[in-house]
Formats: structure tokens, sequence, C-alpha cells
């Protein structure tokens, strides 16, 4: 599946998602029980793939996985169908988390960054792909989501939310409250970093031999 972005939908599935989002806040502020169980059944694989990317952690990803549906039911009247519904419970997911990491040992998204990471704008040229995202659409996922685990969050979260929810870069900066410029470096330099690990990876299931 390519890369879903505003520029490429057309104005028919834009509308059919508008309506769609519409149907799920009236359900929702009426709480709805079957919608919600719809809701979860279409979402469940999706979100908890991304609280897995973020925590690292299966057990503590469960956990949180019911707290995002239990939010949802408590508070689903704030959702009013103007943003998509897959960013409006990943940006419940995400808060989550960092509530979390502030409780425990758990490095906080915001503060887990590399030594070498800034804010600087570092330019990929518009929401299109760069040679590295090219490459890694090629690539074996199984691979991709082995290596993924390797890397600090925030940079896991950003790799997950362009290749696995398909957001475009703006949105991804939307929904992680970060610059532009900063998603955009940190997408980059977490690419930059999956490739030579996944040629090790290779390499070690080859005997030593490249692939």
């Amino acid at each position: 599946m390519s890369m879903r972005t505003a520029a490429t939908l057309s104005a028919a599935a834009v509308a059919e998602i508008q309506r769609e989002n519409a149907a799920i806040a009236r359900g929702l502020k009426q709480q709805d029980p079957e919608l919600l169980d719809r809701l979860i059944e279409t979402y469940q694989h999706r979100l908890m793939r991304y609280l897995m990317f973020l925590t690292g952690n299966r057990e503590v990803s469960e956990d949180l996985f019911q707290e995002v549906w239990m939010r949802v039911l408590r508070r689903g009247s704030q959702y009013n169908g103007k943003a998509r519904f897959d960013t409006w419970i990943f940006t419940i997911a995400r808060n989550l988390v960092i509530d979390l990491s502030r409780k425990r040992t758990m490095a906080s998204l915001d503060e887990m960054r590399e030594a070498n990471e800034d804010d600087r704008p570092f330019e990929i040229e518009g929401n299109g792909p760069s040679p590295l995202e090219l490459f890694l659409q090629s690539e074996n996922s199984a691979e991709i989501a082995e290596v993924l685990m390797k890397l600090e969050p925030n940079y896991r979260e950003v790799v997950s939310l362009r290749f696995h929810e398909e957001l475009s870069l703006d949105e991804i900066a939307t929904l992680t409250c970060t610059p532009l410029s900063t998603v955009k470096s940190r997408l980059y330099r977490a690419l930059a970093a999956l490739k030579p690990q996944l040629i090790n990876l290779r390499t070690r299931r080859n005997g030593g031999l490249e692939a």
C-alpha cells in the first residue's frame, strides 16, 4: 500500500472519511456499546502495535491497551469527528505512555534522545519518500520490526507512524506535538540507523556472509 496523505486521497475518499468520523463522534456521544465493540475490532491490531513500539513491553502494552479503550468510553464525547479517529486514539495512547514513564524508570518519549539529536531543521524534500524510505519499503517487514525495537522510543514511534500507520509528516508532527523539522530529523536518523542494522541482521543469519 502506498503512503496515504491528504494530497493523494480523492475528494470522494476524504468525504467518506469525514462521514465515518462524524458517525463515530455521534455514537461515542451516545455511548453506543455496539460502536465501541466495532471500534475495538477495527483498531485493536494497530493500537497494540503502536503501543508495543512505544514501550517495547507486551505486558505494559496490554495494560495500556485496556486503559485506552476505558478512556474512549469515558471521554468519547470529547471526540468531535474533525480529526481522524485513529490519530485521536493514538494521541490517547501516547499520553498514557508518557504518564507511565513519569511514574516508572522508563525513559520518557520526550526525554529519550541520542546525544546528537537536536531541533535544528533537517530537510527532507516534501512529504514524499526519501531514498532510505524507498529502501525500507522493499524490505521484509518482520526484519524491520526486529531491528526497529533496538532504536530509541522516539525514533521507533516516528518510523511506526510513517510506515505502519501511513501518516504524513505533518500528521506525525501534530500527533506528537513536535516541530515538523524535528519529525523529519528523527525519521532520517532512524532510517539511517535501521539500514546498517538490517544488513548486520542478515549477515548473522547467513553465517557471516553478506545477504
